[in-house]
């Protein structure tokens, strides 16, 4: 009796154990928070606005550099404008981004001269503008489809 009172107690412990949480060593993701400073508006070729987002800017060296890099959660109706001080080729890269993006580039007059859609997360390759560009918008990969934001369309952007 006393062999199958300790097997059972045995048992219900193991059990107990087993569903308890146990401290790991558990790699801590860390994640950005960005200060949307800025709305930038996507306007078709009649002139109207065709949707809108919050925009965090990078507007000097290392908020370009650093972009959305370790930014894991991007609302849906927000994104990321990059201002650079002149129109030139421009080339960007997902290394240490870990959502997908679509990529806008966007010339001095406001329009947008190419867009590169679903870029793969973490990716070194190079992401280029394929001509001169002064902006870059980043926003969710499909975006731009659900949105049908296509080349030669314009950008309104409203710094707060």
């Amino acid at each position: 009796m006393f062999k199958f009172i300790t097997s059972i107690l045995f048992v219900s412990l193991l059990i107990t154990a087993c569903g308890e949480e146990s401290p790991r060593n558990e790699q801590t993701t860390e994640t950005r928070q960005l200060d949307y400073t800025a709305d930038v508006a996507f306007i078709n070729s009649a002139g109207e606005e065709v949707t809108s987002i919050r925009a965090a800017v990078a507007d000097d060296d290392h908020s370009r550099s650093e972009g959305l890099m370790n930014v894991h959660n991007l609302p849906s109706d927000a994104g990321m404008i990059f201002i650079f001080d002149e129109d030139a080729p421009r080339s960007f890269w997902m290394a240490n981004t870990p959502i997908s993006l679509d990529i806008i580039y966007v010339n001095s007059e406001m329009e947008i001269v190419r867009i590169h859609r679903n870029t793969p997360p973490y990716s070194h390759e190079n992401i280029r503008s394929e001509a001169p560009a002064k902006y870059v918008v980043e926003v969710n990969a499909g975006y731009t489809m659900e949105h049908d934001i296509t080349e030669g369309m314009m950008i309104q952007l409203t710094r707060q």
